[in-house]
């Protein structure tokens, strides 16, 4: 049997249709994920697999297979179908926040995660994708009718006041993060800026009355540790028995020990001393391993996935599709940019995983659904383009005078 070499790339392309960057993005992220949670993963390995880190990589790499596939799943359905699909799931995200808000099961001092059928997942997760899409169609269907305080708040304050709401008790740094981002889907959908401004206001002033009695008040509940995290960074002092702080001490020497170039795959040291190196602090480790250079790379395939989704909003803006891609883009990258930031030490320390690249479970699966939910949107958006475009070429020339 002869297999028309040509034939077999056709039907590859046909497969793998939208923005074929944002795929060789993942893809890049991918490889680099198997070879730093490789690396990384040395002590969990040590203390909990008998010092079988090839487990902890096949492991790891399942879930990142699935990942892609739930990818591939989402950019294979019409982006039309999440408009209704995603408000569904909006509901149903409600109900699991307020139930992991006070029957979840406790993760790291936090009450985030629920368990169905044996598997845990992280309801907010599921609620950053859910809120996103359902602003994004909220604010396709009622543009014209924002421009009142009434409206805006029914329509889009209260949906956002409400999720999180919920989320803020016991992930600060996810909750401040999903609020950022319906910021700049607000901003981009043209609701008026003194909306805007009044709803930042009054977060604000909602948020220091919550600080206060967090700081008044913290001893053993989840404000205690905001509080300690926030005094620690601000604080010229370094307490070594301090957990944030000794995180943060560590990085910094695994980022100073890779220089510029790193000190090549596998020979980090710092992976040993560095709590959680496969997760929170993995791009301390990829710093240590590749150097600025590595570092700077990582920063730079990000930076490409928000590029690819500004480009959809300008070439539809204040769409459905361009909102979707847009928030949905700007929340991984923002959390990709948090993960980074708290690694050199330019933010608190956070627990926000490197999206696609720290090892992880059901984060990994919501992840690729977000990435196939943006390349569905480019699919379309691409298609559009070219039927216009052959439209034009199907048009007779005018006649000479």
């Amino acid at each position: 049997m002869i297999i028309d070499k040509e034939t077999v790339l056709e039907k590859t392309k046909g497969l793998f249709q939208g923005d074929k960057v944002i795929w060789v993005v993942v893809a890049i992220l991918t490889f680099i994920s198997l070879l730093a949670v490789y690396s990384a993963s040395e002590s969990v390995a040590n203390r909990s697999y008998n010092g079988n880190n090839a487990f902890v990589l096949l492991r790891h790499a399942m879930m990142l297979m699935l990942g892609l596939v739930c990818m591939f799943g989402a950019s294979r359905l019409n982006y039309r179908r999440y408009s209704r699909l995603l408000v569904l799931l909006f509901w149903i995200a409600i109900p699991l926040l307020v139930y992991t808000l006070f029957f979840g099961k406790n993760l790291n001092h936090a009450q985030r995660v629920i368990g169905i059928a044996g598997v845990t997942f992280q309801t907010s997760d599921l609620a950053k994708i859910a809120l996103i899409g359902f602003l994004a169609r909220m604010m396709t269907l009622h543009r014209d009718d924002l421009n009142s305080f009434k409206e805006v708040g029914i329509r889009v304050m209260l949906p956002i006041l409400v999720v999180v709401g919920l989320i803020f008790p016991e992930n600060f740094s996810t909750a401040a993060m999903l609020f950022a981002t319906c910021i700049v889907m607000m901003f981009l959908s043209k609701v008026n800026m003194k909306f805007i401004f009044g709803f930042i206001g009054l977060i604000i002033v909602a948020g220091a009355f919550f600080m206060l009695i967090s700081f008044a008040f913290a001893k053993d509940n989840r404000s205690a540790t905001w509080v300690n995290r926030i005094e620690r960074f601000f604080s010229k002092e370094e307490v070594e028995d301090d957990t944030a702080n000794f995180q943060v001490m560590q990085s910094k020497i695994a980022i100073a020990g890779g220089g510029i170039i790193g000190k090549s795959p596998g020979k980090s040291t710092q992976r040993n001393v560095l709590p959680h190196p496969y997760s929170d602090f993995i791009y301390a480790i990829i710093l240590e391993e590749y150097g600025l250079l590595g570092g700077v790379f990582v920063l730079a395939l990000y930076l490409i996935l928000l590029y690819r989704a500004t480009r959809i909003m300008l070439q539809a803006p204040q769409s459905y599709a361009a909102l979707l891609a847009m928030g949905l883009s700007f929340s991984l990258v923002m959390q990709a940019m948090v993960n980074m930031g708290v690694a050199v030490g330019l933010f608190p320390v956070t627990g926000q995983p490197l999206p696609f690249v720290s090892m992880g479970g059901t984060s990994l699966l919501f992840t690729g659904l977000s990435l196939g939910i943006i390349i569905s949107v480019t699919k379309e958006v691409e298609k559009v383009k070219n039927n216009e475009r052959y439209a034009e070429s199907e048009e007779e020339p005018e006649a000479d005078s």
